[in-house]
């Protein structure tokens, strides 16, 4: 009798201890997609906080591309908007986060595009400067994307494996999303040699 319960009670052990093991690894995952999601809004805040001053180099050498501008502006203030926490990181929720993001760098696209039509705006130095910093923090936000969704799929590979995923259950934890590309970016861009002849 006595050999019977001490081997349920080291049966009970090792099932506790295993799910205070898989526990601390799934919190450990799911910080570290908190982290990578923290570098996700941080270069995108960057790229807002660069926004105004662009605009304001542009508005001293475009003048009458007033729609431009208030485009990025409203496109700005809408993907500003949009807080997302490591814990709302649904499909749905992403979706309409990067949307406002994709939008964003849409009109910061034709922004750039605009200065090739005003030489004193890509002769401006101030131009030049924030428009590389822009550059690099596009870089910036595609490696935190990477990074973020690489901590998305060690964490959701290690919350749906078996037993994993009945502790992932008991526990309250569940997949996240991952960024997706853009609307569109399947497509080959059309590129035309025709030098008007």
């Amino acid at each position: 009798m006595k050999k019977g319960v001490i081997i349920a009670i080291a049966v009970v052990a090792v099932i506790v201890l295993s799910a205070i093991s898989i526990y601390n690894s799934m919190v450990k995952m799911d910080e570290n997609v908190t982290a990578a999601w923290a570098q996700v809004e941080t270069q995108y805040q960057r790229r807002a906080d660069l926004i105004p001053q662009l605009v304001n180099v542009v508005k001293g050498a475009a003048d009458y591309e007033r729609t431009t501008l208030e485009s990025v502006v409203a496109a700005r203030s809408k993907a500003t908007s949009i807080r997302l926490t490591a814990d709302d990181l649904t499909e749905e929720n992403l979706a309409k986060y990067q949307k406002a993001q994709d939008e964003l760098g849409g009109a910061l696209g034709r922004l750039i595009a605009i200065s090739e039509a005003y030489p004193e705006l890509k002769a401006n130095e101030n131009f030049k400067e924030l428009q590389a910093q822009l550059e690099g923090t596009e870089n910036r936000i595609a490696v935190a994307r990477k990074d973020f969704n690489e901590a998305v799929q060690s964490y959701n590979s290690y919350i749906r494996r078996f037993p994993k995923n009945i502790f992932a259950g008991m526990f309250g934890f569940s997949q996240k999303a991952y960024f997706k590309a853009a609307e569109g970016a399947e497509n080959a861009p059309e590129v035309s040699f025709d030098f008007g002849k």
